[in-house]
């Protein structure tokens, strides 16, 4: 199937409706992911999962920055969603960023394969989930760096395959897609990092977290 053809298929009202009724799904499945220690938990999950989407969503469209060949600067769109793992854990961070993957394909899709779709979009995001692996922990950062860092290997393997025949003169297509994603998913950590070390925002996600009823993990051994 040629990249025409499958750009259209993605941008018809039939494939629309498939994908916002996945995105559904994927709320459904963290309502049902009980914890037996929380059982309360899962409403919760479900609950801020979609917030954060749309949240997530809605910053996403404020681009600080934009790339020539796709990817933005954007004011947090990605700490938003590793929130969730960090929040509750690995399993339901990991599909609130399918979620928005899924939201982000919806809205704004630009297909080239079936390969490159799966990587840009529900694997890149739901990797920001992959910060739940320090779920809870007495900051942030941890969670969102290793989030930050799923997607752009993700992004970073895309632009080798995919994208490799925009690079200029001088680069390769590993030396290329390694400086691109680098350049505003590193801007965008950065800044986000920054705002991560004000007093004021730290104590804004604890307050979210004792609201959520979720507590920080006093051990050393990672929870998922």
């Amino acid at each position: 199937m040629s990249e025409e053809v499958l750009q259209a298929v993605f941008e018809s009202n039939t494939a629309k409706g498939i994908i916002a009724l996945m995105i559904l799904g994927i709320f459904v499945v963290i309502y049902l992911m009980t914890d037996k220690k929380r059982a309360k938990a899962s409403p919760k999950a479900m609950t801020a999962s979609a917030i954060a989407v749309a949240l997530g969503f809605i910053l996403n469209q404020l681009v600080l920055f934009k790339m020539p060949y796709g990817g933005a600067v954007t004011p947090f769109s990605m700490l938003i969603i590793i929130l969730i793992g960090y929040f509750f854990g690995v399993r339901q961070g990991v599909l609130a960023g399918v979620a928005f993957g899924l939201l982000d394909l919806l809205i704004n899709p630009y297909v080239l394969s079936p390969v490159q779709l799966l990587l840009d979009y529900p694997i890149a995001y739901g990797a920001l989930g992959l910060g739940g692996f320090f779920a809870n922990r007495s900051s942030v950062i941890p969670a969102y760096l290793v989030g930050v860092s799923g997607r752009f290997i993700c992004s970073f393997l895309s632009g080798v395959i995919f994208f490799g025949l925009y690079a200029p003169e001088g680069f390769n297509a590993v030396t290329w897609s390694l400086v691109y994603n680098a350049t505003y998913m590193g801007a965008e950590a950065v800044l986000t990092v920054v705002v991560l070390c004000i007093p004021v925002v730290k104590k804004a996600i604890k307050r979210i977290a004792k609201i959520l009823e979720v507590q920080p993990v006093k051990s050393n051994v990672i929870h998922g």
